[in-house]
């Protein structure tokens, strides 16, 4: 596959099947790539799946997630490079692993959501922000387990996602009220916690997600409100920034304007250290933010 049918079949993916994240649709593509790879030495075959990671993040998608995913995604099934040493064999042993791991991706969302519904408890008042997959799914669950509680949801801008989220609760039967991002200060006082997802999740335990996710938990800490942040263990990624300015600009924009003046452009995501988050919810546990660097080690281990 070249860069340009590599980047349809990615579009294809997030544009037909809404459920799907950039980091699955990754996955999937980078699963395509390895099927119809025609390299003959191991080497060759990293450096095609390299070349499809770059084709991917040249898109105008999240590039957090596609990155901390395919990053994990080649560990997970380079380690079956060590075990023979035909190549034909080697590739097979790649795309059972590869298929395995995206299943482990594909359950990773309903760990999560039944981890964190065991916290909403009859009578709560949620706090969310933008729209997050995994977030949506533990309210849904826990209002499908006959729980009663309401949910605030920011509108998000420049692109207001959040209006999408408050759609898909009401639909649920949640009573949801979607509000201004400028009155999250305002809501902080009338709810019992706070629950976002995250693009990624730094070494540190810290958070890039949606951008007003580091304003909504400076006014969490402030409320003392507890901040929860529900998140995939593929989004753990081996970076370590320690405030806004050392996210990688391809993190905060898209490709296209990244060929812009980024000094008159808006940020897509920020960074949320990690004393402001109280928990993460995950498919591996409940997590404190100085545990994610442990698990980290374990999974490139």
């Amino acid at each position: 596959m070249d860069k340009q049918e590599i980047c349809e079949y990615f579009n294809g993916i997030i544009k037909n099947e809404k459920d799907v994240s950039a980091g699955v649709a990754a996955i999937r593509t980078l699963l395509k790539v390895l099927e119809f790879s025609k390299s003959e030495t191991v080497q060759e075959l990293r450096y095609c799946l390299q070349n499809a990671i770059d084709a991917m993040r040249s898109t105008d998608n999240p590039v957090t997630a596609i990155a901390s995913g395919s990053e994990l995604f080649l560990r997970f099934i380079t380690l079956a490079t060590l075990d023979t040493s035909s190549i034909a064999e080697c590739k097979d042993i790649m795309l059972r692993r590869g298929k395995m791991f995206h299943e482990k991706l594909v359950a990773a969302r309903g760990k999560v959501a039944k981890v964190a519904s065991y916290f909403i408890m009859d009578g709560s008042k949620i706090l969310t922000h933008s729209k997050s997959r995994v977030v949506l799914q533990a309210l849904t669950d826990a209002a499908a387990s006959g729980k009663i509680f309401e949910v605030y949801v920011t509108c998000s801008a420049p692109d207001n996602s959040g209006r999408k989220m408050c759609q898909n609760l009401l639909r649920a039967g949640v009573s949801c009220t979607l509000i201004l991002d400028s009155a999250v200060g305002y809501v902080m006082e009338k709810v019992d916690m706070v629950m976002v997802g995250a693009e990624g999740v730094a070494e540190s335990g810290g958070i890039i997600n949606k951008v007003g996710t580091y304003t909504m938990a400076m006014c969490a800490k402030e409320v003392k409100k507890p901040f929860y942040v529900l998140t995939e263990s593929f989004k753990f990624s081996r970076i370590y920034p320690l405030n806004q300015v050392d996210l990688p600009d391809e993190f905060k924009y898209t490709a296209s304007t990244l060929k812009k003046d980024l000094q008159k452009e808006h940020p897509l995501v920020d960074y949320t250290p990690p004393h402001y988050i109280s928990l993460l919810f995950t498919d591996l546990g409940i997590l404190t933010p100085s545990a994610v660097s442990d698990e980290l080690i374990k999974l490139y281990l």
